[in-house]
């Protein structure tokens, strides 16, 4: 197999028409949610998809809505790389399974000192989305005088950050943001202090904060029909239609990255899906069949495993994040937190999103911090925003809420 049949990209020129995406190369656990994952981190919405495997081998097509700017061939690339790692002979392609888990990225400090102005936050972490720099920590802080001082811990998608051309790119285009806001940029490779802190076990938030904000528990049908997530949520195992998989039946109101969480729910859970497929309807309204088997490759008969799958499924695709007003003595703090995956991967643009919600409701932001907690036995990743007095008095609590859920569930463009 030729590399360039591995990912195909066949771009439309009726922007009302999605692109197709076909992937075709080997299998691994996992690899669907690893492909969604970096469909999402593009910003593109898929609106079709099928999937078919014999557990070696795997054939999926993506129908995708693009958005303007999307550089294509940057997202084949991204594609390829998520696909089983590849040895090439020439032109022909040999694949081999994964022999040792990646080398973590190397990760960079990104410390800058500005004058604060409004939407600034966001403005910057739009220019880290575009130039491929991924978000692992944030610590920012603002001044009485109206000082910023932004701390951006990333990792490059590109891993040029330690030359000099990326970083003096990177530093240009910063530069362009800040205007003549900007006081002082520097860029470092973060020593191994950082890294083994990432990597060790997470903190704990408050077990108060968590019980009242965070409500990890089962899903609860009743709370999710209140709030409108949960609104038609329908998910059904049968083992009656086929000898050798489970069917899994999902019906459900359609979100950004609803397949990315029902397949990292999946890979979390170690199951393989042999055949899916999923259609957005009219009215926003998704459909999927999967055809799953287990790890040791055989259907899911024990009713508690079953009910447990349903339970965790419903929750993931109504509650895919937690989102909180709250209060913290006289200031207000906006509480935003998306599960992690079981491989450490958190979920792409979360961050973008909240900050672009903040800055279309007019809402100045004092601090704001992204750190990972364990909740309810499970590790998240917790976005903490201090707003400043002035949006606090001129937004309700309730609006505020809304407009940062919608978008980050890409309703706000329903």
């Amino acid at each position: 197999m030729l590399l360039e049949d591995i990912v195909i990209i066949k771009q439309t020129d009726n922007p009302d028409e999605p692109t197709v995406i076909t992937i075709n190369c080997p299998d691994k656990t996992g690899l669907g949610c690893d492909l969604c994952r970096t469909i999402l981190f593009f910003g593109l919405s898929i609106v079709r998809g099928d999937v078919s495997t014999d557990g070696k081998w795997c054939y999926i097509v993506f129908w995708v809505m693009g958005k303007k700017g999307t550089i294509w061939s940057l997202l084949k690339k991204r594609l390829l790389e998520a696909c089983p790692s590849v040895l090439s002979a020439n032109t022909l392609m040999l694949f081999r399974p994964e022999s040792q888990p990646p080398k973590p990225a190397d990760v960079f400090l990104l410390k800058f000192c500005c004058h604060d102005r409004h939407g600034l936050l966001h403005d910057v972490t739009h220019l880290l989305c575009e130039l491929e720099l991924v978000i692992q920590r944030v610590k920012v802080s603002t001044t009485p005088d109206g000082m910023v001082m932004d701390l951006f811990f990333v990792t490059d998608t590109r891993e040029l950050l330690h030359t000099l051309k990326r970083k003096q790119d990177t530093h240009d285009h910063l530069k362009a943001v800040f205007m003549d806001a900007m006081i002082s940029c520097d860029i470092e490779m973060v020593g191994p202090d950082f890294t083994a802190c990432s990597n060790g076990p997470p903190s704990f938030v408050p077990p108060a904060i968590a019980e009242q904000t965070f409500n990890l528990e089962m899903f609860d049908e009743n709370h999710e029909t209140k709030h409108g997530s949960g609104r038609s949520v329908s998910v059904t195992v049968d083992n009656s239609l086929s000898p050798a998989h489970t069917l899994v039946q999902i019906v459900c109101r359609d979100h950004k990255g609803l397949l990315y969480d029902i397949m990292r729910t999946l890979k979390d859970y170690n199951i393989q899906i042999s055949y899916g497929r999923f259609t957005r309807k009219e009215r926003k309204t998704c459909e999927f069949d999967l055809f799953i088997v287990q790890a040791d490759g055989k259907k899911i008969i024990d009713p508690s495993k079953q009910s447990s799958l349903i339970s965790r499924i419903k929750m993931e695709i109504s509650r895919p994040f937690r989102v909180a007003l709250v209060n913290r003595g006289p200031d207000t703090e906006l509480l935003v937190a998306n599960p992690v995956e079981l491989c450490g991967r958190g979920r792409p643009l979360v961050f973008y999103d909240i900050t672009l919600a903040l800055k279309t409701l007019n809402m100045g932001i004092f601090s704001a911090e992204i750190s990972r907690h364990l909740i309810g036995g499970r590790e998240w990743e917790v976005y903490r925003v201090l707003l400043d007095e002035v949006g606090k008095l001129r937004v309700p609590k309730g609006k505020c809420e809304e407009a940062v859920l919608k978008m980050l569930m890409g309703w706000d463009r329903s």
